[in-house]
């Protein structure tokens, strides 16, 4: 690993000791939740966070709990020596990578469930994900304890949950999400684009592009439900297989038949065996 002023940990007490101290420095601490595999998109995040803050820590740890019985956990992407050196050349300052163990002990018995968010969109299709999602995020700002944590609009609906999770928990964090970073012909970048062929990578921008168009057509207060069908049509006819596609209000999550307030359009669809999710702001 490039030299760099990065420190590893793996022990809690360790950790908040080390966090502990900048605080009581007067030091703002800025936690990056990841689960590595890391990218452009995460380095943003990294850098949005030393813009913001004095300190920066970023976290890597592949949740089992927001994994389905058929979903990718055994495969998902895990590469820690050049996660570690990615951070340290952004200018984290600390990297907590708990074990399964430790996030998990033998015994462990609580999980946080957020209602109404998670009833809609990626919900149903992955059920139980949102649930472990919000466990583990709460459990990494209560072991990290920052002043703000940042996500990815990427995945909006996880964005929503978490900032509803740590409003109704009375937890003392800031939750801020940033922009989704895209590829140059406006793929969102994602640890799952690895494993699209080159024959689907060409193919996977067509998703942004739809999601722009309907945004387009619905800003004046359209009706909303042509061009969805238009879009779902579209991409359908480009190969992907869609699970939903749908605006909805920003604050709620509620699908919208006219925008009248914040909305976004959202989508998770299966391009061959990889399943990718995107939203744009209308």
């Amino acid at each position: 690993m490039p030299e760099s002023n990065l420190h590893c940990f793996s022990d809690l007490a360790t950790l908040r000791q080390r966090v502990g101290a900048w605080r009581r420095a007067g030091e703002r601490v800025v936690l990056v939740p990841t689960m590595g595999a890391l990218h452009v998109g995460h380095l943003a995040l990294v850098a949005e966070a030393r813009r913001i803050g004095h300190r920066v820590v970023a976290s890597i740890f592949v949740n089992p709990t927001q994994f389905g019985p058929n979903e990718d956990f055994s495969r998902y992407p895990r590469d820690l020596e050049a996660d570690l050196a990615l951070l340290g050349q952004a200018g984290a300052d600390a990297a907590w990578t708990p074990a399964v163990e430790t996030m998990y002990p033998p015994g462990f018995a609580t999980r946080i469930d957020v209602a109404g968010l998670t009833d809609g969109l990626c919900g149903p299709f992955r059920p139980g994900h949102f649930s472990g999602v919000a466990t583990v995020v709460t459990k990494l700002l209560n072991q990290v304890g920052p002043d703000i944590a940042l996500f990815g609009e990427k995945d909006f609906q996880q964005l929503r949950v978490i900032q509803q999770a740590v409003a109704d928990l009375d937890l003392a964090v800031e939750i801020r999400g940033v922009p989704t970073v895209r590829e140059a012909d406006g793929l969102a970048l994602s640890s799952r684009n690895r494993y699209l062929t080159p024959e689907e990578r060409a193919v996977a921008p067509r998703l942004h592009a739809v999601l722009a168009d309907i945004a387009a057509a619905t800003r004046g207060g359209s009706p909303v439900a042509g061009p969805v069908a238009d879009g779902r049509a579209a991409l359908e006819a480009a190969g992907f297989q869609v699970q939903y596609l749908a605006v909805c209000d920003t604050r709620t999550l509620a699908q919208v038949d006219r925008v009248e307030a914040p909305a976004r359009v959202l989508t998770a669809a299966f391009l061959g065996r990889t399943r990718l999710i995107d939203n744009v702001a209308v």
